[in-house]
Parts: C-alpha cells; structure tokens; sequence
C-alpha cells in the first residue's frame, strides 16, 4: 500500500536543519509533481513545497520560503526537502505525495503518498 517512503526527520534544536527524502518503495513510476505536506497535532494539514518531474517549476507556501529548499535527484527518483533554520512552529510529521496534480498545493489532487517522518524541533 504505501508507495513512497519518507525519511530524514528527527529531533533538532531550533537553528539546525535536516533533508528530507523522498523515494518509491518499490515502484518508480515518473510522476508529474511530487509534493511535501505537513500536519502537527491537532492542526490542519498544510502544504510545504512541491517540484515537477524535470525539477522546473517549483512552489512553496510563502510561510516557508526562504528557509525550505526543494530538490530532485532525477537517477534516483528521490526528491529532497532541505530545511534550514528549523523553528518549533516546523515540528509536524511530514508527508510526501506524488500525481498529477491540477494544483500542487492540493493534498487531494494527488495520487500516492507516503507514511510521513517526524521532525520535532526543540526551542
């Protein structure tokens, strides 16, 4: 059932940074965007980033840009999720999806997602 696998998160104080990944756990099919989300405890889930098959375009929620970075190894089919500057307010478990999206922003309009990873950031 699950298609993509995200790993990368962890504890980190605030100021530090960690990447992301995301990869197909078994099949690597070319998928036209692949997006990241993030959910913290008793809040809605939120878009983060998201980058097309070729790496060009990329989109990012204004709350995260500047710090966030996203990125694709093509060979590898693996898209990153740099994040520098981890705040607390980044603390979620972070979700990777991919499809073909009409709105990349749209966790709904997607077709595969992951399980998440866990980043929990420490003031």
């Amino acid at each position: 059932q699950v298609v993509l696998i995200e790993s990368g998160g962890g504890l980190v104080r605030a100021g530090g940074s960690l990447r992301l990944s995301c990869a197909p756990s078994r099949h690597t099919f070319k998928y036209g965007v692949t997006g990241w989300f993030r959910q913290a405890p008793g809040k809605e889930r939120e878009f983060v980033a998201a980058i097309a098959w070729s790496g060009d375009p990329t989109y990012y929620a204004d709350v995260v840009k500047g710090r966030f970075t996203i990125s694709k190894e093509t060979a590898k089919n693996t898209v990153y999720l740099q994040i520098n500057n981890l705040q607390p307010e980044d603390t979620a478990d972070y979700t990777c999806a991919a499809g073909w999206p009409s709105n990349a922003s749209a966790y709904q309009q997607y077709t595969y997602w992951g399980q998440g990873t866990q980043v929990t950031v420490s003031s």
